[in-house]
């Protein structure tokens, strides 16, 4: 089983699926698998294969209406990547100064 992670990178990783996020998400309102899919280029079979990557990854939720799917964001999700890249910006923070330091020393 995945970790969460590892799900919303692979939800991410897809120039499509972010794009699908980020009409969710300036929408500020669900839509449609049909409002979505109208916007692409492809079937709607594919918009809701994405959709459904994005849903795994809690980056949308769907709730079902008569015969239709509303799709929402929840860009919340987005903070577990953002701690993720903090701790690797820490680090690389850390390590450009320790050498800055070392060059300092060295030049001197």
């Amino acid at each position: 089983m995945q970790d969460n992670i590892t799900k919303l990178f692979k939800a991410i990783a897809d120039p499509t699926r972010r794009d699908i996020f980020h009409a969710l998400v300036i929408a500020a309102s669900a839509l449609s698998i049909t409002q979505i899919s109208n916007q692409f280029e492809m079937s709607r079979q594919g918009v809701t294969k994405h959709i459904k990557t994005l849903e795994d990854a809690g980056l949308v939720y769907i709730k079902t209406q008569g015969r239709e799917r509303f799709c929402s964001a929840n860009p919340k999700e987005l903070q577990e990547v953002n701690k993720w890249l903090k701790f690797y910006e820490q680090f690389w923070d850390d390590k450009l100064g320790s050498l800055g330091d070392y060059l300092d020393k060295k030049s001197t």
